[in-house]
């Protein structure tokens, strides 16, 4: 993967997080997968506190596990993607 579909990777977690939290597709389990790690993450002390930096990276490592993992469990596919469920470029 090369910097530039990196960057542009990081840039749409966010987005595919959001689209899959609200989505009626995927059971409120699932959702609470990626809510409730994070959450207690953010809230509990940690090893280096007044230093987000590594609730952020958490954060931004468990997004990117939830939407592959929920994409692929739900057959959801990111909308973003000019791939098809082969894989293959359109």
């Amino acid at each position: 993967m090369g910097r530039v579909s990196l960057i542009t990777f990081w840039k749409r977690i966010p987005g595919r997080v959001w689209r899959i939290l609200k989505s009626d597709r995927v059971p409120l389990r699932d959702k609470l997968l990626f809510i409730v790690p994070v959450s207690l993450y953010w809230i509990f002390p940690d090893l280096m506190p007044f230093m987000p930096i590594d609730d952020a990276l958490f954060t931004a490592i468990a997004a990117s596990w939830f939407v592959r993992a929920m994409e692929r469990k739900h057959d959801l596919s990111d909308p973003d993607d000019k791939r098809g469920k082969s894989g293959v470029a359109r």
